[in-house]
Parts: structure tokens; sequence; C-alpha cells
């Protein structure tokens, strides 16, 4: 079992990745960097998604803006987070001949995505004015 520690060593230094196994068929390593990559574009909208009710929902009570801004802000930091958790745990399971590594990270991520979305149908239908 890898600590913390030397998985954070590796979000900085993934040189000491290709210590580990064999190089596995660049294709695979390609297709995990685009994963990577839609991971973080995840985390972008949902960070922009922050911002844009943060911003442009003004008459929404202070309250419920700030929880739906905050809940979207925080879900596109922890994208972020597990998008390079995720890509280092893959490529060091390629290279040494592994099962892919499971998570349940996208369902809980789905899972707030779709509360923070009945909240806005909820607002919208409403319209909790501040």
């Amino acid at each position: 079992m890898i600590s913390i520690a030397q998985t954070l060593r590796l979000w900085f230094a993934p040189e000491r990745i290709s210590e580990e196994g064999e190089t596995p068929d660049y294709r695979f390593s390609l297709a995990n960097e685009r994963t990577f990559l839609a991971w973080i574009r995840t985390s972008l909208a949902l960070v922009g998604g922050g911002f844009a009710v943060d911003q442009f929902l003004p008459d929404l009570r202070w309250g419920v803006r700030v929880g739906l801004a905050l809940a979207l802000l925080a879900a596109g930091v922890l994208c972020a987070l597990r998008a390079v958790n995720h890509w280092v745990r893959c490529e060091r399971a390629m290279r040494r001949g592994e099962d892919l590594p499971v998570s349940r990270f996208p369902t809980l991520l789905g899972v707030a995505v779709a509360v923070v979305a009945v909240a806005m149908v909820v607002v919208v239908v409403f319209g909790w004015a501040g």
C-alpha cells in the first residue's frame, strides 16, 4: 500500500512513476492523460458554475446563493485534486500490470451535482429572493 506522502511525491515528480514496472503501450498512457484532462475540464466547469451562481444571482437569498456557490466550488476543487490522484494511480497500475483502480468519486460527484441542480430547480420555480 502506498502512503499519502508517497502519493503526493508522485503528483509533483511523475518521472518517479517510470521507475516502476514496465512502460505500457503509449496509447494507454495517452488515454489516461485524456481522462485527466476531462476531469480538469469538469473541475473548471464546476468552478465557473460556482462563480456564476454567486455573481449572476444577486437577488437570491444570501445563504442560499453562497451555499450553492460554495458547493459547486468545493466540488470543483475536489474534482481537480481527484484528477491528479486518479492519473497517478492509473499510470502506476498500468506499469505494474495491475487492474485499474476503482473509485466511488464519480458517483459522489454526480450525486453532489444532482443535489445542487435540484436546489437550483427549486430556486427557479419558487424564486427565493433575498
